[in-house]
């Protein structure tokens, strides 16, 4: 079996089906799954899947604060382009072309520690960075850990369901997921340290940069605004949490084939280019699905790419030293050949 086959945790109702397609679990499987998967009484190797929803638990008093106590129409305002420019955006910089695609590299350490808690952190890099190798080598088939022809639950439980890593990894193929993190800084386990906590992040590490993100940011929006300021942008987090998991459904057309001709070149997956997602955070879904590889992902002139544009000024400052950029090369092969088609 390929590394790449059982590099994650199987869920318990399997990836596929015995006739080779998906497996699709009913609602009640899934949210089995998610509960199973979260309780670290039964195995404490479950404790990263349960720290992505202790997170999100741990702000719902954010949410309560802003609509009974400091809601206001402005802050509303604040809350969503919060949520759904800067934390959107954030996470396409980091989570996405840096920690998954090693898309540029930073020139100093202190950078990319700086760059990696520009926002309020909602789960361990982890939890995406593995599971998203898996679905650009996977996509939309069995084993693609958010594939959407399983449904919109499929996709929203992933983070639990089918986005930890393997927990019984052998010494080299555990060596070899280890390296797709190496570059994120974060403090790796040993393998004797992988059988105990069944994670390539050591638990007091993520648990440690939560509590400094969280108390960072808790201070520094108080400072600007009171509680007020504090409950609008903890909500907004919360809410990027749920979204990019929804995102993961409608990206790739909700399981169908919704490609629009001279909008969506890659028609070996079901992604497509959307505008919300790709004006507000760079996530111009199909084109990166081209060029997965690329600091850019906005590559027609309409395709506005906030990540890029944050990539690009950091590297003419000298905090990016360097970067990968895939337009010219697909202008030259899918612009200049539709040209000499008409």
């Amino acid at each position: 079996m390929a590394f790449i086959d059982h590099i994650l945790q199987e869920p318990s109702y399997g990836w596929t089906t015995p006739e080779g397609t998906l497996k699709v679990p009913t609602k009640g499987q899934l949210w089995k799954e998610a509960f199973s998967r979260i309780n670290i009484f039964r195995c404490k190797k479950n404790w990263i899947s349960l720290m992505s929803w202790l997170m999100v638990l741990c702000m719902v008093p954010f949410l309560y604060l802003f609509i009974f106590h400091h809601f206001s129409w402005l802050l509303l305002i604040v809350l969503i382009a919060y949520s759904l420019i800067y934390m959107g955006t954030h996470g396409t910089i980091w989570f996405h072309r840096f920690c998954t695609h090693r898309a540029y590299k930073f020139s100093n350490p202190a950078w990319r520690v700086i760059t990696q808690n520009l926002a309020i952190k909602t789960f361990p890099e982890e939890i995406y960075v593995v599971s998203h190798h898996v679905h650009h080598a996977k996509s939309d088939m069995p084993g693609d850990p958010y594939n959407p022809g399983g449904g919109f639950l499929y996709c929203m439980l992933s983070d639990v369901n089918h986005q930890s890593i393997n927990k019984n990894l052998d010494e080299r193929d555990y060596t070899k997921a280890s390296r797709l993190m190496q570059h994120t800084g974060i403090v790796s386990n040993s393998y004797t340290q992988y059988k105990r906590w069944g994670s390539i992040t050591h638990p007091g590490y993520a648990t440690l940069l939560w509590l400094l993100n969280w108390g960072f940011w808790f201070a520094i929006l108080y400072m600007i605004g009171g509680m007020a300021m504090v409950s609008a942008i903890f909500t907004a987090a919360m809410m990027w949490f749920i979204l990019v998991r929804a995102f993961n459904y409608t990206g790739h057309g909700k399981g169908e084939a919704k490609h629009i001709d001279g909008i969506d070149f890659d028609r070996s997956n079901l992604s497509i280019n959307q505008t919300r997602p790709g004006l507000f955070t760079g996530e111009w879904h199909n084109n990166h699905h081209l060029y997965p590889g690329s600091a850019r992902a906005g590559f027609l002139p309409y395709q506005l790419d906030l990540a890029w544009i944050y990539i690009f000024c950091m590297h003419k400052i000298g905090i990016v030293s360097s970067y990968h950029d895939s337009k010219k090369e697909f202008m030259r092969k899918y612009q200049e050949n539709r040209k000499n088609q008409l």
